[in-house]
């Protein structure tokens, strides 16, 4: 939690136009996070906190380079300087899911990693409402409930009890550090995340140094560890703090589920691992959900106000 005596930064009103342009990027950073398995799948390196380390050290390049291209150097440590107690916050949930997050894959199945994050949209809207008493629509609590339920098939087929709680554990730790870091970026929309995120991976890989038993990689496995960092998790850092800034919590969290039905998708695509029945069946019903709660959302921005209704005023 936040300490109160924190300066809290005011909200800016957000118009539907970047309200749209947030829903983008977020589902973009759902996109570049959905190729995490599939280039894990590439990396013989036997070592998690090596693949964290070398993911992590790429990540932060790409970061720093994005930051100091479109804000320069002042800009840039002005960022670091002025991001404050939640920038701090959000560096800390990302660094534990990412972190987490490969980990996790030495102890159990990815099916029951992404099980678990489905629950990231619903941790999120319960932690807005019970924290900031932000409001969370019935339209979006039916999609929510929807997607749980397509991703609980999708993976149903793992379930065989044969886990390890270990596992589970750090699945459950990556939830909800995202459903966090997901409140956190929507209450405090006027603080520049990127930094933050950045900071998320220098903190990974800077434990990762404590722990991991030998830097030493092949040159194909760089190349993968590269991809891992830059375009698996880089860019899905910096998509992921500028557009979830934009819209409420529980969307966010809601478009990120995007990343556990487009993953079976790509394993399937290029490591030729055809998708089961349920897979296909669950797929179908968290895609419909989303795809329809998105319309939803844009069919409600664009009606014209009524007069006398928020905040227009009547004719007399």
């Amino acid at each position: 939690m936040i300490d109160s005596a924190s300066p809290i930064v005011a909200s800016p009103a957000v118009s539907p136009r970047e309200e749209r342009v947030g829903m983008l990027l977020v589902f973009l950073s759902a996109l570049m996070w959905s190729f995490g398995g599939t280039i894990a799948r590439f990396i013989t390196v036997g070592d998690s906190w090596t693949v964290i380390f070398w993911r992590s050290v790429w990540a932060a390049a790409f970061l720093v380079g994005f930051m100091v291209w479109r804000d320069g150097w002042r800009g840039t440590l002005k960022l670091f300087r002025d991001m404050g107690l939640p920038g701090l916050a959000v560096g800390i949930c990302f660094a534990t899911a990412s972190t987490a997050f490969v980990v996790a894959l030495a102890y159990t199945t990815v099916a029951n990693i992404l099980l678990m994050q489905a629950g990231v949209p619903l941790l999120a809207a319960l932690f807005a409402w019970a924290l900031f008493r932000e409001r969370v629509g019935v339209a979006t609590w039916v999609a929510i409930a929807a997607v749980i339920t397509g991703v609980a098939i999708m993976v149903s087929e793992s379930l065989d009890g044969a886990v390890s709680p270990i596992g589970d554990g750090l699945a459950l730790l990556i939830a909800v550090m995202f459903s966090v870091a997901t409140v956190i970026t929507r209450r405090f929309s006027g603080v520049r995340m990127t930094p933050a995120t950045c900071l998320g991976t220098m903190l990974a890989a800077g434990f990762a140094v404590s722990q991991a038993s030998t830097f030493a990689v092949s040159v194909s496995d760089m190349g993968f560890l590269f991809a891992f960092g830059v375009v698996n998790l880089g860019v899905g850092l910096a998509f992921f703090a500028t557009g979830a800034r934009l819209i409420p919590a529980a969307i966010a969290a809601l478009l990120g589920t995007f990343e556990p039905i487009l993953g079976p998708i790509w394993v399937w695509l290029i490591h030729s691992e055809v998708p089961s029945g349920r897979t296909i069946i669950g797929g179908a019903v968290v895609v419909t959900a989303l795809l329809v709660h998105i319309g939803l959302e844009f069919k409600r921005q664009a009606r014209p106000e009524r007069a006398g209704v928020t905040g227009v005023p009547s004719p007399n």
